[in-house]
């Protein structure tokens, strides 16, 4: 005959081992689950970059994302001197990556570099590629320029970039070797904003890296000098100090500088050392 005590202390016994089983699933369920938070949760890699590099790091920035789940790659693209300008602010950023290397110079010696990185790779950062100049004209060239000595007729209306940023530092240094005084109806902040005004038709010409011109296929048509060859813009990039994300940053640089990273700068017509 089963004792009914015994009985009702199985049942207790039966009901907390269930309680028990039950708790540790959960908690099981929930380290897992931080876990996979913990793996997911990525993070938010600052990219500041020259404009004429628009194309090139969007289409980077969408690789990276997809190599590393959960990482948001946020693009600032601008003229390269107001970008460090940004920078030397305070402006939070994880790479910087200008047009030329008297811009990165400036950040270098200001905010500086991570130390780390730069212990492995430069004070001053790495050269990743080289561009040069062309002119671009509206479609069909209506104001028929074939040559840098054109921009300087006063019946032609010319854009170009700023002289504080590097589109518009290479320009001075290439009419200045040519000898030549050119006077644009309209300076621009970027070069993008020069490859606008050709597009629009606002202006006959405009002095625009190679890389621009091809980016604007079909909307612009380019016109190559050989005073372009005597002044060329190399662009270093590097992990900029302080950078909430210095590890994402330093394979954000690895991915630029990758063979994959070669082939897409390369096919943008960028010339890759």
């Amino acid at each position: 005959m089963t004792d009914p005590g015994s009985s009702h202390v199985r049942r207790v016994r039966a009901s907390r081992l269930a309680v028990l089983l039950v708790s540790g699933s959960l908690a099981l369920t929930a380290c897992a689950q931080d876990t996979g938070s913990e793996e997911g949760s990525g993070g938010r890699l600052t990219v500041f970059a020259a404009a004429s590099l628009t194309d090139v790091f969007t289409d980077l920035a969408e690789r990276f994302e997809a190599e590393h789940p959960g990482v948001e790659v946020v693009l600032n693209f601008a003229g390269s001197s107001d970008l460090a300008l940004q920078i030397n602010s305070g402006a939070p950023a994880d790479v910087f990556a200008p047009a030329d290397t008297a811009t990165m110079d400036r950040v270098a010696e200001g905010e500086g570099l991570d130390a780390d990185w730069a212990a492995e790779h430069g004070d001053w950062g790495v050269v990743f590629a080289t561009n040069t100049l062309r002119i671009a004209v509206p479609p069909d060239n209506p104001a028929g320029v074939g040559a840098l000595s054109d921009l300087a007729d006063e019946d032609r209306t010319v854009a170009l970039c700023a002289q504080q940023v590097p589109c518009g530092a290479v320009a001075t240094e290439v009419l200045d070797a040519a000898g030549l005084e050119v006077v644009p109806d309209t300076y621009e902040e970027d070069v993008r904003a020069v490859l606008t005004k050709v597009e629009l038709g606002e202006v006959d010409a405009g002095l625009v890296y190679a890389t621009d011109v091809m980016s604007a296929e079909g909307r612009v048509e380019g016109i190559a000098f050989p005073e372009a060859a005597e002044a060329a813009n190399d662009y270093p990039i590097g992990v900029v100090s302080g950078a909430p994300e210095s590890d994402l940053a330093a394979a954000w640089v690895e991915l630029v500088r990758s063979p994959e990273g070669t082939e897409v700068l390369t096919d943008a017509g960028f010339t890759v050392p």
